[in-house]
């Protein structure tokens, strides 16, 4: 089968399953991008000049969508050069935040699309308005209505959608939702997965040493920034430190901006910083920046009590792997939280914008072991009920089959005159349709370790 996969930023949200296509071999894939540094061995990538800069004069409103339609006509222009190489898609998939796919339909008539809805900007219910401590004036909800351009765009092609979780669906006008199919990403639970014997020895990433006797703390977000309640988890440091001494913290993310507004001067990092001076003991809290994602991982397994904290928005994986690895977590009260974290079930769930609420569900954490390992248990069965890899893959290609009308099995090539079938061609052709090459793991599991573009390409 021929796809078409189109991201900004290759690869994206389809690491995973352009990797299990190609190890079931038999697929042509093609993969359009802005120009990057990533490659994937069997992956035919083709880039498309990155839109100028927007002018000046363009209202602040409409820059984004100014910005997309420069990005639909370049994503227009690369698809002619792929149609100009021959290739005619089965099926296209991408993302459709950035506007690249807009015009997708004119180069290729008649191919269906499946695109990646995120999520839809409104000025109540979401993160718009969501903090009192950086409000909104009315002046700029026009502006948030703006946003939503590529999405209506996107969805007058009258084509096929995906998106990741029932909060995300339930952002869009229920008039679209018959169109938007939930596909739930997984995570690798092979390689997320509880290691016990971490806690029997020193763990030690970068500057962080965390002893078998002591308790770990650990946040991670792509950015240290309100929209991942960076600063409710620093109010609540103080508390925290001062109740146990045993205690020490991991903070894993970078001072740049993912979402939201940076503050006037520097970055959130060095705000909080001034506005807890002297209350927070700098020797057991460790700002790691970004790192490994084995070290990650590691932490996360590691952690006494993993805190996720976020504004009703789009949830990060982070939040998917710490429930996979069974760490005891704390969330936030935000449905984007709640929809993973049940109170006292898969963890303890506290006001998001409270300090001495995050700080009380921490400490208990702490301190009722039991619970905490329960709790632990909890969120790994739940996700491997719900956050499964192997699952996702299987629900991504039932979708792609769907809205492509055909099934996704392996194409024999082409013969050449006199030969006999190759033994692998007549294997798949004899399989049911839609069966996996292997039913032990799925194909992204078993080639973990070959072609690893850049973590920064897939992290929330």
């Amino acid at each position: 089968m021929k796809f078409l996969f189109v991201h900004q930023n290759f690869p994206g949200q389809y690491l995973h399953i352009v990797r299990d296509l190609l190890a079931e071999g038999g697929h042509e894939i093609v993969f359009m991008t802005e120009p990057n540094r990533n490659a994937i061995p069997g992956v035919r990538k083709v880039t498309y000049a990155a839109p100028p800069r927007v002018p000046d004069g363009v209202h602040p409103a409409a820059r984004e969508y100014d910005m997309a339609m420069r990005r639909a006509e370049a994503g227009y222009a690369g698809a002619m050069q792929i149609r100009a190489l021959g290739f005619r898609p089965d099926i296209i998939v991408g993302h459709h935040g950035w506007g690249e796919m807009l015009n997708l339909c004119d180069v290729f008539p008649g191919v269906p699309i499946l695109g990646y809805f995120e999520f839809y900007y409104r000025i109540d219910g979401t993160d718009v308005n969501y903090d009192p401590e950086f409000p909104m004036p009315p002046e700029r909800f026009g502006a948030v209505r703006a946003k939503n351009g590529v999405n209506h765009l996107a969805f007058a092609l009258g084509q096929h959608g995906q998106t990741p979780t029932e909060w995300q669906r339930s952002t869009y006008p229920a008039w679209m939702h018959g169109r938007l199919s939930i596909v739930r990403e997984g995570v690798d639970l092979g390689i997320c997965r509880p290691d016990p014997a971490l806690r029997r020895r020193t763990l030690k990433v970068g500057p962080l040493s965390v002893a078998p006797r002591q308790k770990l703390i650990t946040y991670v977000a792509r950015n240290l920034e309100p929209y991942r309640g960076f600063h409710t988890f620093m109010r609540a440091l103080p508390r925290i430190l001062a109740a146990r001494s045993d205690v020490v913290v991991s903070l894993v993310g970078g001072d740049e901006i993912s979402y939201g507004a940076p503050p006037p001067q520097g970055n959130w990092r060095g705000v909080m910083m001034q506005e807890l001076a002297g209350r927070i003991d700098l020797s057991r809290v460790h700002f790691l920046g970004r790192v490994e994602y084995e070290d990650h991982i590691a932490l996360l397994r590691r952690s006494d009590a993993h805190v996720y904290l976020s504004y009703p928005f789009v949830a990060s994986w982070s939040l998917r792997e710490a429930m996979a690895v069974g760490a005891p977590i704390v969330g936030g009260d935000t449905p984007t939280v709640t929809e993973f974290i049940a109170d006292g079930e898969t963890g303890l769930v506290a006001a998001n914008l409270d300090p001495d609420s995050v700080a009380d569900a921490v400490l208990r954490m702490l301190e009722e072991r039991d619970l905490a390992a329960r709790l632990g248990e909890t969120a790994r069965a739940y996700a491997v009920a719900h956050l499964d890899l192997a699952q996702y893959l299987r629900d991504f290609r039932a979708e792609m089959a769907r809205v492509a009308g055909r099934d996704i099995v392996p194409e024999a090539p082409s013969p050449r005159p006199g030969a006999k079938p190759a033994r692998a061609v007549k294997a798949a052709a004899a399989r049911p349709p839609g069966a996996k090459a292997s039913p032990a793991k799925p194909a992204a599991v078993r080639k973990a370790a070959a072609a690893k573009p850049r973590a920064a390409a897939r992290r929330r």
